[in-house]
């Protein structure tokens, strides 16, 4: 297959039978009398003098350290779409092959290059005593700025079929009998909702209570509705209340204020 080759290398020299070995072994020929076209010393050079997806295939040889992330993205401009890149560099005596591989392949797609792998291929310079590592990898088939057009599938919902012989649960089955039971009205005789605010027979809002602690204290309704003092001291507490001082024994209150006993007024203190 014919297509326009690019040789870049930071050596002084790069032969040209080993160029052309590589695109033969990459399935490709020269498609000029200028082709393919060979680079020497790229470290010295910031951009690549060629025009824009002009070229099939690339070829980088490395002296020592893997190529810079502006080269690469200098060589995904030049490449066509679908157009490959075949990198060679040494490896250093501190990694792996496969680490060297792993690393190099990791910068191609993170350039954006697709299906990296590695290559048995032969030295491009023959250097004794060193080992190479040679990795391709393609540029996409689209160009930067392309659309395609997405085909939406339409999918019907799924039918859900009821079958009636399925065990439903009864929700009547869920009550109780207390559930079932209606709510009881208070009559007109309860202590909460007659006139007369006294306590029924089975009080049960704690009305009965209250009037019992009344009896034992001596206190009348209308002494705790309406309390009056006729030595003005009855509400300052006992400090200042008299021996026979019917509110003896209550916290201290305001006078015309409605006196509550609270809940452990009568309980032994231990």
């Amino acid at each position: 297959m014919e297509g326009s080759v690019l040789a870049l290398t930071d050596h002084a020299v790069l032969p040209l039978s080993a160029v052309l070995t590589a695109t033969t072994e990459l399935g490709y020929k020269g498609s000029g009398e200028n082709d393919p076209l060979i680079i020497v010393q790229i470290s010295s050079i910031k951009e690549l003098p060629i025009e824009s997806s002009s070229k099939d295939i690339v070829i980088v040889s490395r002296m020592n350290d893997l190529p810079g992330d502006h080269l690469l993205v200098e060589i995904f401009r030049v490449l066509r779409s679908n157009g490959t890149i075949l990198i060679q560099m040494p490896l250093s005596t501190a990694e792996s092959l496969d680490e060297t591989v792993s690393t190099l392949k990791r910068k191609l797609m993170l350039s954006g290059f697709l299906d990296a792998q590695t290559l048995d291929l032969k030295q491009l310079v023959s250097t004794s005593d060193v080992k190479y590592a040679t990795v391709k990898a393609n540029k996409p088939s689209w160009e930067i700025g392309s659309s395609f057009s997405i085909k939406k599938t339409t999918q019907s919902l799924p039918k859900v079929q009821i079958d009636d012989d399925l065990d439903l649960i009864d929700e009547d089955s869920l009550l109780t009998e207390e559930d079932l039971k209606k709510p009881q009205i208070p009559v007109a005789g309860d202590c909460e909702v007659e006139s007369t605010r006294k306590a029924c027979k089975n009080c049960t809002c704690g009305r009965a209570e209250e009037e019992e602690k009344m009896v034992k204290l001596g206190l009348t309704t209308d002494q705790l509705n309406n309390p009056q003092s006729a030595c003005g001291n009855c509400g300052l507490g006992d400090a200042f209340r008299c021996g026979t001082c019917p509110y003896k024994g209550l916290r201290p209150f305001k006078l015309g204020e409605k006196v509550l006993l609270t809940d452990n007024f009568l309980m032994a203190d231990v």
